[in-house]
């Protein structure tokens, strides 16, 4: 999953970085290309996305893990579980606000690409959001080990 992920995510700001080029050349030749700002705003949102869920795979978001180390073993554990669980019920109410935002969109298209489909392009808020969970899942278990580990080394310093 994380190759697949992380190629997606690189496939995505490679093909934003080859629009932004194709614009500012279009431009200089005084054919602005009418479509760019609409499309590089999707893409924009979906490099956001996906790479959320990317770097929650990746444990790489701001964390609270010096807290949780330093709290008492007892305490640990739950104060872990609850971190996840508010993450993923943030998520799960993004995924289902996405949801409806793709049912309240239904028929409608880009203004500038009247062809494409707005769903498709607001599918990243709830694909991006399960797929943050996911991620997050997948993770919660090395994380955890790694908590323990890093207050091991904490105590045997003390």
């Amino acid at each position: 999953m994380e190759v697949g992920l992380g190629a997606f995510c690189v496939a995505l700001i490679t093909a934003l970085a080859v629009l932004v080029l194709a614009a500012v050349a279009f431009r200089q030749l005084g054919a602005s290309l009418t479509w760019y700002d609409e499309v590089a705003t999707v893409l924009l949102a979906w490099i956001t996305y996906y790479g959320a869920a990317y770097a929650a795979l990746k444990r790489a978001h701001l964390g609270s893990r010096e807290l949780l180390i330093r709290a008492p073993m007892a305490w640990r554990f739950a104060l872990f579980l609850l971190g996840e669980a508010l993450v993923i019920a943030f998520f799960a109410v993004a995924a289902w606000a996405g949801f409806e935002v793709i049912v309240a969109l239904r028929g409608d298209g880009l203004v500038s690409l009247p062809w494409v489909p707005v769903p498709l392009t607001q599918s990243v808020i709830p694909i991006g959001a399960a797929l943050f969970i996911v991620c997050q899942l997948l993770s919660a278990a090395d994380e955890w080990d790694a908590l323990r580990r890093a207050h091991s080394e904490v105590k045997e310093m003390i």
